[in-house]
Formats: C-alpha cells, sequence, structure tokens
C-alpha cells in the first residue's frame, strides 16, 4: 500500500472516530467541534480567497465574528448566534459595497458562521438531533461514495465540466439514490417510518451536498487552489472534507427553521422538526 493512500486512510478513520464520538456524546463535545470546524473552515476560506492580504480589515472583522459565533455556540447562547451572523452578514456587505467591490468576505461570514449554528442545531441536546446527525452523515456520505463509484462505473455525460471536469450526471443520480436509500435506513433504526418525508428530506440533502462539493470546487478553481489546506494529512483541508456535509446541514437547519416557525415553536431543536417520529 502506498505511504500516501496509507495516510488517507488512517487519517479519515481518525477523524470518522472523533466526530462520532463528539457526535454520540454531544453537549460541550459535539459544541467544540461545531465550533472548531467553523473556526478551520473560515481560516481556509480567506487563505484561499487572500482576505488577509486582500482586506486586513475586514477579514480582521470576519474573524471577530466567526469567533464571537464559535464562542456563542460553544457556551449554548444558540438563541444569540443567528441575529449576530445576520448583523454581521449585513455590516460586511455594506463594508464591502463601499470599499472593496468583492463578495468574499460576506461569503466567507456566511459560510463558517453558519457551519457552527446550523451543526450545534441540529445536534441539539436531544435523542432526536442526534439521530438527525447520524442520518445527515448517512446520506452525505453515501452520496459522496456512491457518486465516486457509479461515476467511474459508467461514466457518461459530465455534470459541471467548468467547475469540476471529474463529476459525471451518472455519479450525481447514483449518490442521490444511495442517499435515499441510506438516510431512509438510518432513520428507520430509530423511528417508525412514515409516509415520504424522511426519503424526500434525503434527496433535499443529497442535491445539496453535491451543490456544496461544487461550491468548494468553483472557488478552489476559481483563485488556482488545489486543496483548501493541508490541516488533513492525506485529505487537504477542512473544506475539502466537510463542504457538502454543511451545505447539507446549512439546509436541514432552514428547513427545521421554517418549519418550526410556521409551527409557532420556534425555540424547539431542530432535529425534533426534521426527524422527530
Amino acid at each position: 500500500m502506498q505511504t500516501e493512500l496509507r495516510l488517507r486512510i488512517i487519517s479519515g478513520i481518525v477523524l470518522a472516530a472523533l466526530v462520532l464520538a463528539a457526535t454520540w456524546y454531544g453537549g460541550i463535545a459535539f459544541r467544540l467541534l461545531a465550533a472548531a470546524i467553523s473556526v478551520l473552515v473560515y481560516y481556509e476560506w480567506s487563505t484561499i480567497t487572500r482576505l488577509p492580504d486582500s482586506d486586513f480589515r475586514g477579514n480582521a472583522f470576519g474573524w471577530a465574528t466567526v469567533a464571537g459565533i464559535a464562542g456563542l455556540v460553544i457556551f449554548g447562547f444558540d438563541e444569540l448566534a443567528l441575529p449576530v451572523l445576520i448583523g454581521a452578514t449585513v455590516a460586511s456587505i455594506l463594508y464591502a459595497f463601499a470599499f472593496t467591490k468583492s463578495g468574499w468576505l460576506p461569503g466567507g461570514i456566511v459560510y463558517s458562521g453558519l457551519t457552527a449554528i446550523s451543526l450545534a442545531a441540529i445536534r441539539g441536546d436531544s435523542g432526536e438531533g442526534f439521530a438527525a446527525m447520524i442520518f445527515i452523515f448517512a446520506v452525505v456520505w453515501a452520496t459522496d461514495i456512491l457518486a465516486y463509484f457509479v461515476g467511474r462505473a459508467i461514466g457518461g455525460p459530465k455534470l459541471a465540466p467548468p467547475i469540476s471536469p471529474g463529476k459525471t450526471w451518472s455519479g450525481a443520480i447514483g449518490g442521490a439514490v444511495s442517499a435515499v436509500i441510506a438516510g431512509t435506513l438510518v432513520h428507520a433504526a430509530f423511528f417508525p417510518l412514515n409516509g415520504l418525508w424522511i426519503p424526500v428530506i434525503a434527496l433535499v440533502l443529497s442535491v445539496c451536498s453535491q451543490i456544496g462539493d461544487l461550491f468548494e470546487s468553483f472557488i478552489k478553481r476559481r483563485f488556482g487552489v488545489k486543496d483548501s489546506s493541508r490541516l488533513i494529512p492525506g485529505h487537504g483541508g477542512v473544506m475539502d472534507r466537510v463542504d457538502g456535509l454543511v451545505f447539507a446541514c446549512f439546509a436541514a437547519f432552514l428547513i427545521a427553521l421554517g418549519d418550526a416557525i410556521v409551527s409557532g415553536a420556534a425555540n424547539a431543536p431542530a432535529g425534533v422538526f426534521l426527524f422527530g417520529p
């Protein structure tokens, strides 16, 4: 076995074990994980888009915002984190409009801040939150793995050649189908399956996961970068590993938030609305 492949496998197993352990324990362990991912994502985003060089003041504001949101998430002040993110995003858009004429600062703030908020909100402290996160992991991982193997086996028309030349429509469809199957099976392990809500949610999250993958590929291609960083041995950066996951979590969080607002129970955990019995 080649050294690079061995390193990739070992680091992948260690990462998966840490993530699953934090998800199992929940509470402060998972909040720390969500906050760490958010901070590292902003580090990589700002590095890729060269914010420290092109917009030092804006980047400092971005760091302050992401650090503040991470702190709020760690200490359980979730109800404050989203308003802070919205306010900082509006402020960064006005700043960019007035000075830089670039959307990379607001984009980085939203991408990083919403990562921590959505992960923490979905996991929460309930059994439904744990089931929700395992469900999302299953959907995203099934999408990634089967999209690769189906795409390699069948080939065919390219999905988005200017952004990611290796991805095919056959892989995208195969990944989505496998995600629906995996998500449905995981949900059935926790709760009785009732209707088409869960398969539909799995399909939506699989599509969002693939969009997240393409989005990160677009950013890296735009700035001529192969990996988001070299923080993870054999895997590149954090963004390289969580691009699909964070987009799926964004979608799940926003769906749950909309459902909560409509039902008049906005303070209930996101996992309860999406994946409760």
